[in-house]
């Protein structure tokens, strides 16, 4: 079955096509590990672990390569500010190595507990300086590049084009209004591949220009050219990444070899939060501890990252990422009771559902309408195992993590007040005192806590 992916540089839906039939390269854009990965950045790295997810189903096997950034990465995307791993070693008084390790483990952490596929390769900027280096000596060399006083610079107008991604025309743009205008750039879109350090800076290396550390943008062509080479299948990040790092990225490749490095260019749309952007002046930057705090699992935030189409933007409030937290619950329990189930469903049927998760997914990686056959063999009337099984082999995408649905299963602390008034409340049902169970079954609801009665006997839930 073919495999549909739309790509931002031809702005088009395209049949995926790998340049080596047998092994599939990509690059993705990792974290800055200055702080605490945020929710909205999850939602990328979800969209990575479907996109690895759905190619292996396909049959394909992956090289895939991801940077950690911990150097070079300045607080505007562009030229302008502070390195993010000097300004938070300043913040919190230790050096940028030690930040860099504390973040990254806080990140894979937090990767983990989303299930997430992680690349076979995982490497740090800082262990990949001297490749950086050859490539910003091989741009010059070129004719792309030119020295000032603060480093080296990327010069855009001997490109045949720039940009390429975002289509954006440079003629009439306010100069300046991308990035600081420096009056030694020969073009105010001129970036920096290589930066002179200031005196005191605590990241930097020898160079033939002296002591300096290297752009954000420059990173991720070395490293991807280092691990895939120049010419690899997939690019992968977020849309915020569109229109400068990855610009950039493009722009240096072809300076130093030629070729836009990768054939698709795939980008994750935004995630909002109430409808508008995640912010700290407004105090709604959540990570997956925010979520954990108002009882959400991070699965259950992968679940409703699932509800949109990753090219689409996404809102989150917590009332509805509560739902999905229940909806999570719902699905396991939907998979346990398959499990258990002793019906027999002809082959017929179950290549049915499977047929139309695998063009859902192939088209382009709709999860949202994958979903919906999901559920429909979840709310089979005739439970049985052979559904469980087509539900674990839906799960090698999703990465629910299903099968292991018991460890997620957690006891409630109920209070004594509550635990009373369901004994009062069972004791009138037996007693087919139908009123008073309703009329208790509300006090335990407003108190925070739910009641079912199952054939296993009365389950309490809180109500998140």
């Amino acid at each position: 079955m073919k495999v549909q992916l739309y790509n931002t540089l031809t702005h088009s839906k395209e049949e995926f096509k790998p340049i080596d039939p047998n092994e599939v390269r990509i690059y993705s854009c990792g974290p800055t590990v200055y702080s605490y990965a945020h929710i909205g950045n999850f939602r990328t790295y979800v969209f990575m672990d479907s996109l690895r997810r759905i190619l292996k189903y396909n049959g394909y096997n992956l090289k895939h390569v991801m940077n950690i950034t911990d150097v070079g990465h300045l607080t505007s995307d562009a030229d302008t500010g502070e390195d993010k791993m000097e300004k938070a070693a300043k913040k919190e008084g230790k050096n940028p190595y030690e930040i860099a390790e504390f973040y990254t483990k806080a990140f894979m952490d937090d990767m983990h507990k989303l299930n997430i596929d992680m690349p076979n390769i995982i490497s740090k900027a800082t262990d990949n300086i001297p490749e950086m280096l050859e490539m910003v000596k091989e741009i010059i060399k070129n004719g792309y590049a030119y020295e000032t006083s603060k480093g080296i610079y990327f010069d855009v107008s001997k490109l045949d084009k720039y940009p390429v991604l975002s289509n954006n025309k440079l003629e009439g743009q306010e100069a300046g209004a991308r990035i600081e205008v420096d009056p030694e750039k020969r073009n105010p879109y001129d970036f920096a591949i290589w930066i002179k350090a200031p005196e005191n800076h605590m990241m930097k290396w020898d160079s033939p220009w002296g002591p300096s550390y290297p752009g954000w943008h420059l990173e991720c062509s070395a490293m991807s050219r280092k691990f895939l080479g120049p010419k690899f299948d997939i690019h992968t990040g977020g849309v915020d990444h569109i229109p400068i790092h990855h610009e950039n990225e493009i722009a240096q490749s072809k300076g130093a070899t030629g070729q836009i490095p990768a054939n698709y260019w795939m980008h994750c749309e935004f995630l909002l939060i109430d409808g508008g952007k995640m912010s700290k002046s407004l105090g709604n930057i959540y990570t997956l501890k925010t979520l954990a705090e108002n009882g959400i699992e991070p699965l259950a935030y992968k679940l409703f990252c699932f509800s949109s189409h990753y090219r689409n933007k996404l809102n989150f409030t917590f009332e509805g990422v509560k739902s999905y937290q229940k909806a999570l619950e719902r699905l396991r329990n939907g998979y346990e009771k398959h499990l258990t189930g002793t019906a027999t469903v002809q082959e017929s049927k179950l290549k049915e559902y499977e047929n139309k998760f695998h063009e859902a997914i192939n088209d382009d990686l709709n999860i949202p309408l994958a979903m919906s056959t999901v559920w429909e063999v979840i709310r089979e009337e005739n439970k049985s195992v052979q559904y469980a099984k087509l539900i674990e082999k839906f799960d090698e995408v999703l990465g629910l993590d299903l099968k292991n649905y018991k460890k997620y299963q957690t006891k409630v602390d109920v209070p004594e007040e509550v635990q009373k008034l369901v004994e009062k409340r069972t004791l009138a049902r037996k007693e087919k005192n139908w009123a008073e169970s309703d009329k208790l079954r509300d006090e335990i609801k407003n108190l925070g806590y739910s009641v079912k009665d199952t054939a296993n006997g009365v389950e309490i839930e809180k109500i998140l």
